[in-house]
Protein backbone atom coordinates (compact mmCIF):
# COMPACT_ATOMS: atom_id res chain seq x y z
CA UNK A 1 0.00 0.00 0.00
CA UNK A 2 1.01 3.29 -0.86
CA UNK A 3 -0.64 5.48 1.68
CA UNK A 4 1.51 4.80 4.72
CA UNK A 5 4.61 5.82 2.86
CA UNK A 6 2.57 9.13 1.56
CA UNK A 7 1.55 9.82 5.04
CA UNK A 8 5.37 9.27 6.13
CA UNK A 9 6.68 11.07 3.83
CA UNK A 10 4.58 14.12 4.29
CA UNK A 11 5.01 14.36 8.00
CA UNK A 12 9.12 13.85 7.52
CA UNK A 13 9.25 16.55 4.88
CA UNK A 14 7.13 18.66 6.87
CA UNK A 15 9.11 18.80 9.58
CA UNK A 16 12.73 18.96 7.37
CA UNK A 17 11.42 22.15 5.71
CA UNK A 18 10.37 23.92 8.75
CA UNK A 19 13.35 22.83 11.33
CA UNK A 20 15.79 21.40 8.69
CA UNK A 21 16.27 18.05 9.20
CA UNK A 22 14.62 14.70 9.79
CA UNK A 23 13.30 13.40 6.58
CA UNK A 24 16.00 11.28 5.83
CA UNK A 25 16.22 10.36 9.37
CA UNK A 26 12.87 9.05 9.55
CA UNK A 27 12.32 7.88 6.54
CA UNK A 28 15.48 5.74 6.14
CA UNK A 29 14.48 4.55 9.59
CA UNK A 30 11.69 3.42 8.53
CA UNK A 31 12.60 1.57 5.25
CA UNK A 32 15.21 -0.40 7.36
CA UNK A 33 13.12 -1.78 9.68
CA UNK A 34 11.19 -3.16 7.30
CA UNK A 35 14.48 -4.91 6.43
CA UNK A 36 15.41 -2.65 3.52
CA UNK A 37 19.38 -3.16 2.93
CA UNK A 38 20.81 0.45 4.26
CA UNK A 39 22.77 1.35 1.06
CA UNK A 40 19.11 0.71 -1.04
CA UNK A 41 17.40 2.89 1.66
CA UNK A 42 19.21 5.61 1.29
CA UNK A 43 19.71 5.90 -2.08
CA UNK A 44 16.18 5.35 -2.30
CA UNK A 45 15.25 8.36 0.27
CA UNK A 46 17.54 10.75 -1.53
CA UNK A 47 16.00 9.88 -4.95
CA UNK A 48 12.59 10.81 -3.17
CA UNK A 49 14.49 13.68 -1.27
CA UNK A 50 15.76 15.10 -5.05
CA UNK A 51 12.12 16.35 -5.57
CA UNK A 52 10.90 17.34 -1.95
CA UNK A 53 14.67 19.05 -1.58
CA UNK A 54 13.68 20.97 -4.92
CA UNK A 55 10.16 22.39 -4.10
CA UNK A 56 11.18 23.42 -0.28
CA UNK A 57 14.26 25.50 -1.88
CA UNK A 58 11.89 27.08 -4.44
CA UNK A 59 10.10 27.83 -0.94
CA UNK A 60 12.16 28.80 0.74
CA UNK A 61 13.87 31.27 -1.93
CA UNK A 62 10.43 32.53 -2.33
CA UNK A 63 9.89 33.57 1.63
CA UNK A 64 13.44 34.96 1.90
CA UNK A 65 14.77 32.41 4.47
CA UNK A 66 18.01 31.84 2.50
CA UNK A 67 21.23 33.29 3.41
CA UNK A 68 23.42 33.54 -0.41
CA UNK A 69 26.92 33.77 1.30
CA UNK A 70 25.90 31.19 3.79
CA UNK A 71 25.06 28.78 1.04
CA UNK A 72 27.82 29.04 -0.86
CA UNK A 73 30.06 28.48 1.75
CA UNK A 74 28.29 25.02 2.27
CA UNK A 75 27.24 23.62 -0.77
CA UNK A 76 30.81 22.83 -2.61
CA UNK A 77 31.87 21.10 0.75
CA UNK A 78 28.39 19.56 1.02
CA UNK A 79 28.59 17.91 -2.34
CA UNK A 80 32.30 16.44 -1.84
CA UNK A 81 31.45 14.96 1.29
CA UNK A 82 27.74 13.25 -0.21
CA UNK A 83 29.84 11.68 -2.86
CA UNK A 84 32.61 10.29 -0.86
CA UNK A 85 29.79 9.08 2.02
CA UNK A 86 27.91 7.30 -0.80
CA UNK A 87 31.30 5.68 -2.08
CA UNK A 88 31.69 4.27 1.64
CA UNK A 89 28.08 2.74 2.09
CA UNK A 90 27.98 1.34 -1.49
CA UNK A 91 31.11 -0.46 -0.85
CA UNK A 92 32.42 -0.53 2.84
CA UNK A 93 30.55 -0.46 6.10
CA UNK A 94 30.75 2.82 8.07
CA UNK A 95 28.25 2.42 11.13
CA UNK A 96 31.28 2.28 13.44
CA UNK A 97 31.16 6.02 14.27
CA UNK A 98 27.73 6.44 14.39
CA UNK A 99 26.67 5.72 17.75
CA UNK A 100 29.20 8.34 18.50
CA UNK A 101 27.65 10.97 16.15
CA UNK A 102 24.58 10.42 17.16
CA UNK A 103 25.64 10.80 21.28
CA UNK A 104 26.69 14.26 20.17
CA UNK A 105 23.91 15.50 18.04
CA UNK A 106 21.70 14.12 21.30
CA UNK A 107 23.69 16.61 23.32
CA UNK A 108 23.48 19.51 20.95
CA UNK A 109 19.62 18.65 21.07
CA UNK A 110 19.81 19.28 24.59
CA UNK A 111 21.95 22.17 24.02
CA UNK A 112 19.94 24.38 21.66
CA UNK A 113 16.70 23.61 23.48
CA UNK A 114 17.87 24.85 26.51
CA UNK A 115 18.86 28.10 24.51
CA UNK A 116 15.96 28.70 22.95
CA UNK A 117 13.80 27.65 26.06
CA UNK A 118 15.77 29.97 28.12
CA UNK A 119 16.31 32.98 25.30
CA UNK A 120 20.04 33.03 25.29
CA UNK A 121 20.21 32.58 21.74
CA UNK A 122 23.06 35.59 20.39
CA UNK A 123 23.33 35.89 16.96
CA UNK A 124 26.25 35.68 15.39
CA UNK A 125 27.78 35.08 11.89
CA UNK A 126 28.69 31.41 12.02
CA UNK A 127 32.71 30.55 11.18
CA UNK A 128 32.88 27.24 11.36
CA UNK A 129 31.35 26.57 7.50
CA UNK A 130 32.88 24.23 5.26
CA UNK A 131 33.70 21.58 7.36
CA UNK A 132 30.67 21.58 8.31
CA UNK A 133 29.36 20.75 4.75
CA UNK A 134 31.76 18.08 3.97
CA UNK A 135 31.08 16.02 7.34
CA UNK A 136 26.97 16.55 6.96
CA UNK A 137 27.34 15.25 3.26
CA UNK A 138 29.56 12.78 3.90
CA UNK A 139 27.05 11.25 6.74
CA UNK A 140 23.81 12.47 5.00
CA UNK A 141 25.22 9.95 2.16
CA UNK A 142 26.99 7.31 4.65
CA UNK A 143 24.27 7.15 7.26
CA UNK A 144 21.06 8.24 5.20
CA UNK A 145 20.51 10.81 6.93
CA UNK A 146 22.39 13.62 8.98
CA UNK A 147 23.14 16.61 6.47
CA UNK A 148 20.21 18.41 8.54
CA UNK A 149 21.63 17.27 11.71
CA UNK A 150 25.27 18.19 11.53
CA UNK A 151 24.79 21.55 9.48
CA UNK A 152 21.61 22.96 10.77
CA UNK A 153 22.06 22.12 14.78
CA UNK A 154 26.50 23.02 14.25
CA UNK A 155 25.13 26.51 12.77
CA UNK A 156 22.72 27.37 15.14
CA UNK A 157 25.44 26.54 18.08
CA UNK A 158 27.29 29.05 16.85
CA UNK A 159 24.65 31.75 16.48
CA UNK A 160 23.64 31.44 12.87
CA UNK A 161 19.36 32.98 12.78
CA UNK A 162 17.87 30.00 12.81
CA UNK A 163 15.00 30.89 9.92
CA UNK A 164 18.45 31.57 7.39
CA UNK A 165 19.99 28.99 8.91
CA UNK A 166 16.89 26.36 8.08
CA UNK A 167 16.26 28.07 4.79
CA UNK A 168 19.69 27.87 3.62
CA UNK A 169 20.81 24.54 4.67
CA UNK A 170 17.20 23.69 2.98
CA UNK A 171 18.36 24.59 -0.41
CA UNK A 172 21.77 23.56 -0.19
CA UNK A 173 20.12 20.03 0.24
CA UNK A 174 19.21 19.92 -3.06
CA UNK A 175 21.99 20.48 -4.49
CA UNK A 176 23.42 17.24 -2.65
CA UNK A 177 20.89 14.98 -2.73
CA UNK A 178 21.06 15.51 -6.50
CA UNK A 179 24.90 14.12 -6.23
CA UNK A 180 24.61 11.76 -3.48
CA UNK A 181 21.56 10.01 -5.76
CA UNK A 182 23.46 10.31 -8.72
CA UNK A 183 26.55 8.56 -7.06
CA UNK A 184 24.41 5.75 -5.67
CA UNK A 185 23.01 5.09 -9.31
CA UNK A 186 26.31 4.84 -10.89
CA UNK A 187 26.67 1.85 -7.83
CA UNK A 188 23.84 0.66 -7.57
CA UNK A 189 22.00 0.85 -10.96
CA UNK A 190 17.83 1.03 -10.77
CA UNK A 191 17.57 -2.02 -7.78
CA UNK A 192 17.36 1.38 -5.39
CA UNK A 193 13.67 2.50 -6.70
CA UNK A 194 10.95 0.62 -4.92
CA UNK A 195 6.93 1.14 -4.04
CA UNK A 196 7.58 2.72 -0.87
CA UNK A 197 9.98 5.64 -2.62
CA UNK A 198 6.88 6.39 -5.07
CA UNK A 199 5.05 6.86 -1.70
CA UNK A 200 7.89 8.55 0.14
CA UNK A 201 8.45 10.62 -3.12
CA UNK A 202 4.24 11.31 -2.87
CA UNK A 203 4.13 12.66 0.51
CA UNK A 204 7.41 14.70 0.03
CA UNK A 205 5.92 16.55 -2.68
CA UNK A 206 2.90 18.01 -0.90
CA UNK A 207 4.25 18.55 1.80
CA UNK A 208 7.14 20.94 0.32
CA UNK A 209 6.63 24.14 0.22
CA UNK A 210 4.68 24.00 3.43
CA UNK A 211 7.72 24.04 5.60
CA UNK A 212 9.18 27.81 4.57
CA UNK A 213 5.72 28.94 5.64
CA UNK A 214 6.48 27.44 9.20
CA UNK A 215 10.22 28.69 9.09
CA UNK A 216 9.29 31.97 8.13
CA UNK A 217 6.64 32.97 10.87
CA UNK A 218 7.92 31.09 14.11
CA UNK A 219 10.13 33.47 16.30
CA UNK A 220 13.88 32.09 16.66
CA UNK A 221 13.43 31.23 19.97
CA UNK A 222 10.83 29.28 19.41
CA UNK A 223 12.41 27.42 16.49
CA UNK A 224 15.40 26.77 18.23
CA UNK A 225 13.50 24.59 20.82
CA UNK A 226 11.61 23.14 18.26
CA UNK A 227 14.69 22.28 16.71
CA UNK A 228 16.02 20.93 19.57
CA UNK A 229 13.27 18.40 20.48
CA UNK A 230 13.47 17.09 16.93
CA UNK A 231 17.36 16.63 17.09
CA UNK A 232 16.88 14.94 20.98
CA UNK A 233 14.19 12.56 19.51
CA UNK A 234 15.79 11.19 16.61
CA UNK A 235 19.22 10.92 18.23
CA UNK A 236 18.50 9.70 21.07
CA UNK A 237 15.82 7.13 19.10
CA UNK A 238 18.65 6.10 17.06
CA UNK A 239 21.29 5.77 19.93
CA UNK A 240 18.65 3.70 21.25
CA UNK A 241 18.65 1.04 18.97
CA UNK A 242 22.01 0.66 17.84
CA UNK A 243 22.70 0.25 21.82
CA UNK A 244 19.90 -1.64 22.34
Amino acid sequence: MLLPFILIGFAAQLVDGALGMAYGTISSTLLVGMGVPPAVASAGVHTAETFTTGISAVSHVAHGNVDWKLFGRIVIPGVIGGVAGAYVLSNIHAEVARPFVLAYLLLLGFFLFWRGWTHRNIIKVPRVVAPLGLAGGFLDAAGGGGWGPIVTSNLMVQGSHPRFTIGTVNTAEFFLTVTISAAFLLTLGWEAFSVAIIGLLIGGVIAAPLGAVVAKRIEADKLLVLVGLVLTATSGWGLWRLLG
